[in-house]
């Protein structure tokens, strides 16, 4: 199975719909948390474009 990442925001309805979408059609997933611990930094560092939420990562793509 390919590998999925969700970055995530708290109280984010669109991070909320993504992972409900995601569960609804069988596909496992990381959540990371971008509220938690320095993480919004690291994430800005490596993607300074990437300036919303969720943003998801398929196999290390953005998509």
């Amino acid at each position: 199975m390919k590998e999925i990442i969700v970055y995530t925001t708290n109280l984010c309805g669109y991070c909320n719909a993504a992972k409900m979408w995601l569960q609804n059609h069988g596909l496992e997933f990381k959540e990371i948390n971008l509220d938690e611990g320095n993480k919004r930094e690291k994430f800005m560092e490596s993607y300074p474009h990437l300036r919303t939420s969720p943003q998801i990562f398929c196999e290390g793509e953005n998509i």
